[in-house]
């Protein structure tokens, strides 16, 4: 598997980005959620790139990209940047996955660039504001009042760890630790701006309605045991019209972590036909 990884300027900094697999190949958008990396892709990124063009990119604040203190953090922001990162690397049609907070970004992106993005898959995304359970320990982090920013400068990788522990339920998984170092890596401000941007993206609009709207093919994958999101709220996705929603039982937030191959069985299916063709030129 050939691997390249790029940083590509964007506006409000240099946007890391890793691709695999075959250029010509159809393309897929992967993007992670909050405090993720390209790494969170990890484990399904070698089959996939057997077939496809797959697309990885660090959203701003997070992993290889730049982490500005400044403004540039809320979900249109990070979907523009996702568009010009493809511009440049000459995606010109691809299919987006989101994980969690990347599905928000992911449907962000087909709001603004319809002709870009010919299908979506969330994973684990919330639909809505009010089916958030918990972050647990890691809204206790960042969010102490008045002790957050110090909290977040003393992490060890306990408490990353313990704070990440909402995102997998799979008994006996373990985190890998190139995760934990890429959240170490993340700054407060960078966390704090984008997690508000996520609250501020729901508040505006549900997720379902959103898609609704636009039309486009849509798979939903949700584990079951989701401590952060509640499960049950995947069953809103089936107002979409044409979505396929599945659960997946004994997996929580992160199931293409927890059982690749499990997540792959629905994903490889939903892909053969609706990748984009590279060669064919999309309507504007």
């Amino acid at each position: 598997m050939t691997t390249e990884n790029l940083l590509l300027p964007c506006d409000g900094g240099d946007i890391h980005v890793q691709q695999d697999g075959p250029r010509n190949a159809p393309a897929l958008t992967l993007i992670h959620g909050l405090a993720g990396s390209t790494h969170w892709w990890d484990a399904i990124v070698p089959e996939l790139a057997g077939t496809y063009r797959v697309v990885r990119i660090d959203l701003l604040g997070h992993g290889r990209s730049a982490k500005p203190e400044g403004p540039g953090y809320q979900l249109p922001e990070h979907a523009r940047r996702v568009g010009a990162a493809l511009d440049r690397l000459g995606v010109r049609q691809t299919v987006a996955i989101g994980h969690s907070t990347g599905g928000l970004v992911a449907t962000a992106l087909t709001e603004q660039r319809p002709a870009l993005v010919t299908a979506l898959a969330l994973v684990d995304t919330g639909p809505r504001l009010d089916a958030f359970i918990s972050n647990g320990f890691a809204g206790r982090l960042v969010l102490a009042p008045g002790i957050g920013p110090l909290l977040w400068r003393l992490r060890t990788d306990g408490l990353i760890r313990k704070a990440l522990s909402t995102g997998f339920s799979r008994p006996g998984y373990q985190v890998p630790q190139q995760i934990v170092d890429d959240v170490r890596a993340m700054t407060f401000h960078g966390s704090v701006a984008t997690s508000q941007g996520a609250v501020d993206y729901l508040k505006q609009r549900p997720v379902p309605a959103r898609l609704a709207a636009l039309g486009k093919p849509l798979l939903v994958l949700f584990g079951e045991e989701d401590h952060r999101w509640r499960p049950s709220s995947a069953t809103d996705y089936t107002a979409v019209p044409g979505a396929t929603v599945k659960l997946l039982p004994g997996l929580g937030h992160s199931p293409m972590l927890e059982d690749p191959q499990q997540t792959l069985a629905h994903l490889l299916p939903f892909l053969e036909p609706h990748a984009p063709n590279p060669k064919r030129t999309p309507h504007p």
